[in-house]
């Protein structure tokens, strides 16, 4: 069995060396500085942008670390400002950033974003988003319908778009129980889809590889211009099916493989230990497999949010399903966490959101399937006082009440 038990708990996540795992997760992706509108607009009207970070892998890694858990970061940046500012704010988050790897001669990737809901499939489905997610997103009236944004990306020719087996030495991505890989990096270069190879191939000390879809058909339309360049599905498929814990959106599957549904989907990645099918505001179903060869499906719905943005919720799922993984949660736990986790950044306006304190989501996850699904998040909702803190006021006005 893989070292990710999908039926029993995750006790020993990784087989990896104990002497070359120093962290619980490595996400290895390109992450670029993010600029957007300061004001409600198109991108051809608005006047000034504020700066942000946007990368799925890194988004993965801060969510975790914010959520308790030792992870590291490794990509390459410019050697610009960008690259600069991007180290330091996900450094900020307590990711480990040693294995950044800095290029003189490469930028720095950057992209411009409008508010909104992204295409599935498209470059500007970026990082995650309500559609391949899993919150079921409203507004405070109920209204569930959200213009399509705009993005605009530089990130052509950029020093994430280098990294390869030779620059990226397999002990160092192996370095975690865990290593977060998505379906972005081997759409970047022939180089980045050696380096994927190289990091899924079964040898030992590979650590649990986990592998978010994250489907960019702009990307791979670009990437399948170059010569001899393989078709993006067939890439994407056959990578999935190298790794351990694969996440896929419903909605991702039909456009890159025009499959259907999460028992078809299950059908055509039955390698994987753990498969999870994001159903956008349905739920998720995950697909476990137990000692027999069969599967244990569990499915949890998800809770309903007030949206402020619909940008990174798949990443935060998947890093709250990671989360629940490390911990050896059942997997309906470990699902749970993944939404809970979508609703702090769904109710946030940029990539990153500060997850509800442990011992809050604990509460949340083990509430009866009634009361979890009579849940509903808006804006400020990771910043109520947890099941503790609210008896220990309660006690204190009782105790010193005449």
């Amino acid at each position: 069995m893989s070292p990710l038990s999908s039926v029993e708990p995750a006790d020993g996540v990784a087989d990896a060396d104990a002497d070359s795992v120093d962290v619980d997760v490595v996400c290895l992706g390109e992450s670029m500085v993010t600029f957007v509108p300061s004001r409600p607009g198109r991108l051809a009207d608005v006047p000034s942008f504020a700066r942000g970070i946007g990368g799925a892998e890194s988004n993965v890694a801060c969510g975790l670390a914010l959520a308790g858990h030792s992870a590291r970061w490794i990509s390459r940046v410019g050697m610009d400002g960008f690259g600069e500012h991007l180290v330091r704010e996900i450094a900020a988050t307590g990711v480990d950033t040693a294995y950044v790897q800095r290029d003189p001669y490469r930028p720095t990737g950057i992209y411009f974003r409008t508010a909104g809901e992204r295409a599935v499939g498209s470059e500007t489905a970026d990082s995650g988003t309500a559609s391949s997610g899993t919150a079921s997103s409203e507004t405070a009236e109920g209204d569930t319908a959200e213009p399509l944004a705009e993005v605009v990306y530089y990130r052509a020719g950029s020093a994430a778009a280098a990294m390869s087996p030779e620059l990226i030495p397999r002990e160092r991505a192996w370095s975690g129980r865990v290593l977060h890989l998505t379906g972005i990096t081997p759409a970047l270069s022939g180089d980045c889809r050696a380096l994927m190879r190289e990091l899924t191939v079964r040898a030992p000390g590979r650590p649990l590889v986990s592998f978010d879809l994250n489907y960019r058909v702009s990307l791979w339309r670009k990437g399948e211009a170059e010569q001899n360049a393989e078709p993006g599905p067939a890439v994407l498929l056959g990578l999935a099916r190298r790794c351990d814990l694969v996440f896929v959106g419903e909605d991702e599957a039909e456009a890159v493989w025009g499959v259907r549904g999460p028992e078809a989907i299950r059908a055509a990645l039955p390698e994987p230990e753990v498969l999870v099918v994001k159903q956008g505001g349905a739920g998720a179903t995950a697909y476990a497999r137990r000692p027999d060869g069969t599967d244990a499906i569990t499915f949890e719905p998800a809770p309903r949010v007030d949206v402020v943005a619909a940008v990174g919720a798949g990443d935060a799922f998947a890093a709250g399903f990671l989360s629940g993984t490390l911990r050896g949660l059942p997997v309906a736990e470990r699902l749970r966490h993944g939404h809970l986790m979508a609703a702090a950044v769904l109710t946030v306006p940029g990539d990153l959101g500060a997850p509800p304190a442990r011992e809050r989501a604990d509460h949340l996850v083990a509430l009866d399937a009634t009361r979890w699904g009579t849940l509903r998040f808006g804006p400020g909702w990771t910043d109520l006082p947890s099941p503790a803190e609210k008896w220990a006021e309660t006690a204190a006005v009782e105790v010193t009440d005449p």
